[in-house]
């Protein structure tokens, strides 16, 4: 069975009435909206994001935000360790996807923006594709140190590189200095450090652009790191097998969950997959949602 099926029925288990553990959840206490961080103030520009199809369309906007709504809530409930048996780094988020123009970079902008506006989360988009580092290029970032510099320079510190946003609760990490040894950064007890201090805070999601599965390993080492994995699978187009490979290199101890990108119809396709929902360690907070849209 791939492991692909395997969490298919874990999804359909976790949906039956009953699956869901009795027991009352143990809550994260949320603290400040969000921290004071050092770096640059960045302006969301939503007319150039839209423009570029990083945004929906206005005719789209609530449909793909009521989408997003339904795709951060058990990432959320996960975070808050409102589960039977709490995730280590939670609230560390890798968005990935198996090839790339999958939609991967479009669905962690818009899940970040959704996750700012609750009350009691805020947000740090991390641009860890390091090889083609898209939304620093995108927020016009690309001369600011980032996680590359924040990784190989132990006097540099989170919160004085993130830079930002005049979106509350949403600040933003660029990718930082170009470095041919960004496998072994990603790889290293400094990343690792990292990782602990980011987990250690509640009431902040850390949400990790990464690059395709199955043309980096600097993506299946990232994906080691977090407590949850956002698989983006673009409709009828991503080939099946593509899909099982890249869920291979993925370590199922983790919350994984699929997001199935530019759908228009239902769930089922013709290849047999078309759902969102968390296999993993994240059986009690399944759910499904399908995200239309222009990426």
């Amino acid at each position: 069975m791939t492991h692909i099926e395997e969490a298919l029925q874990k999804l359909q288990r976790a949906q039956r009435p009953g699956a869901a553990s009795a027991a009352q959840p143990r809550l994260a206490t949320p603290t400040a909206k969000e921290p004071s961080y050092g770096g640059n103030r960045l302006v969301v520009d939503t007319a150039q994001l839209r423009a570029n199809g990083l945004l929906a369309p206005d005719r789209e906007e609530r449909r793909l935000a009521e989408q997003y709504r339904t795709i951060k809530r058990p990432l959320l409930t996960n975070a808050a360790q409102a589960v039977e048996l709490p995730i280590p780094n939670a609230n560390l988020v890798a968005v990935v996807s198996a090839l790339p123009g999958e939609g991967k970079t479009f669905t962690c902008l818009n899940l970040c923006l959704s996750i700012a506006r609750e009350r009691d989360w805020s947000v740090v988009l991390v641009d860890a594709d390091c090889s083609k580092p898209h939304l620093t290029r995108m927020f016009s970032a690309e001369d600011r140190p980032g996680l590359i510099d924040l990784l190989k320079d132990p006097g540099r510190t989170f919160v004085s590189l993130v830079m930002p946003t005049d979106v509350p609760g949403f600040s933003l990490l660029p990718a930082g200095s170009h470095d041919h040894h960004a496998l072994e950064l990603l790889a290293s007890r400094r990343m690792d450090e990292l990782c602990a201090e980011l987990a250690a805070r509640p009431g902040r999601m850390v949400v990790f652009d990464s690059s395709p599965l199955l043309l980096t390993t600097e993506a299946v080492v990232l994906a080691s790191k977090v407590g949850q994995v956002v698989f983006v699978v673009k409709a009828n187009q991503t080939p099946q097998d593509a899909v099982k490979a890249a869920l291979e290199k993925i370590d199922h101890t983790k919350a994984i969950g699929c997001v199935l990108n530019q759908s228009w119809g239902t769930p089922a396709t013709a290849d047999g997959y078309g759902y969102y929902g968390y296999g993993g360690a994240s059986d009690a907070a399944a759910t499904r949602a399908e995200v239309p849209g222009p990426q």
